[in-house]
């Protein structure tokens, strides 16, 4: 009960953060580089300002002595005047040196500041850029794909959908863990840290314009409400559920869900495979791997294979499993497709195309 609750207080998105915060794959660097480039960048304007300034020595004042400018006088007009001090013992006198002053000299003033408070600009602007790539992402973002949890299943399963083709990009992750969130944002997927039996977070994630939902939590309580207001906000996404027991399988499919994978008894199924046919087991490993060996893949027929026998398919190295016509599926072992016809599909066994790559 103890490890329940704590599995359930992990899901609440705490009082003093925002119950919901977008967030895009970017690129993350350490605070030792970020200060290496600010000091990289005010030096360059310092030097860079001195050496205009020591070109143009013959246009500038020093008390009372025109053009006797070192590139030491230089340096010290260069650091007191990008850092606004402006003592006024060094001067420009011509109308060159004034121009330069103001067309160059001054937005190198300007950069030189922005470095010198770059926290607080780069805390405003990072929020004006996420407000605005998040405005955009929520107008363009269709039929993409929602994976909820993203613990060992949901990783899982966001590989298995990457493997497939599916963009990183198109493809949502909703946890109310912030690591994992940037887990996600690091492999490219977009994220939403929050609690997903929150409708507001759902809807941060555009769940009404997904095509697809998957649901990889720990609890099989939390899928069942989960699943609910995902059916009720997305009526026609095809929505995955994990249970962890297969009791609730019936609950979770009476909830909305199209499909339910019960993972314990699946891995235990799979263990006693293994055990008692280890062909069969590792075969079946095989298949669940997405990064080696085979696949099992759903695609559409090709113009070649129109009024081919499914079975003929088999000498181009590919199994069929199914076929699907319309909305009926009619599997190998039923033997009603006699030839294929337009727009049909079939789920396929093949050679994963990675794995030959590498052979």
């Amino acid at each position: 009960m103890a490890q329940r609750a704590d599995r359930r207080a992990s899901f609440r998105t705490p009082s003093d953060e925002p119950a919901t915060r977008l967030r895009f794959a970017t690129r993350k660097f350490s605070p030792v580089r970020n200060i290496g480039v600010r000091i990289l960048i005010a030096l360059m304007a310092l030097v860079l300002t001195a050496l205009i300034v020591y070109a143009e020595r013959d246009c500038y004042r020093d008390g009372d002595q025109v053009g006797t400018l070192s590139l030491l006088d230089a340096l010290y007009y260069a650091t007191v005047s990008l850092s606004t001090t402006g003592y006024g013992d060094i001067t420009p006198v011509c109308d060159s040196s004034r121009l330069v002053n103001v067309t160059v000299i001054t937005p190198l003033r300007f950069l030189f500041l922005i470095v010198l408070v770059g926290t607080t600009i780069e805390v405003l602007t990072q929020r004006t850029r996420e407000e605005f790539r998040s405005a955009r992402w929520r107008k363009h973002v269709q039929d993409h794909t929602l994976v909820i949890g993203f613990g060992v299943k949901g990783r899982s399963a966001a590989k298995t959908v990457t493997d497939a083709g599916i963009p990183g990009s198109r493809l949502v992750v909703v946890s109310p863990d912030r690591a994992a969130v940037d887990e996600a944002t690091r492999s490219g997927f977009v994220g939403v840290i929050g609690d997903a039996r929150r409708e507001e977070v759902l809807r941060d994630a555009a769940i009404d314009k997904a095509a697809r939902i998957v649901i990889a939590v720990d609890e099989d309580d939390t899928s069942v409400l989960i699943t609910l207001t995902a059916r009720r906000l997305a009526p026609q996404a095809t929505i995955v559920v994990s249970a962890r027991e297969s009791v609730n399988a019936d609950i979770l499919r009476q909830s909305g869900a199209d499909t339910v994978i019960p993972t314990a008894e699946s891995a235990g199924h799979l263990m006693g495979l293994s055990l008692v046919s280890p062909v069969a087991g590792d075969l079946m490993e095989d298949l669940l791997d997405s990064g080696r060996g085979l696949e099992v893949v759903e695609r559409d027929i090709s113009r070649e294979e129109l009024g081919v026998a499914p079975a003929e398919l088999d000498a181009s190295g590919e199994i069929v499993l199914a076929v699907i016509r319309g909305a009926e599926v009619h599997r190998f072992d039923q033997q009603t497709v006699q030839s294929l016809q337009q727009g049909d599909r079939l789920v396929v066994i093949r050679q994963n195309p990675r794995s030959r790559e590498g052979t």
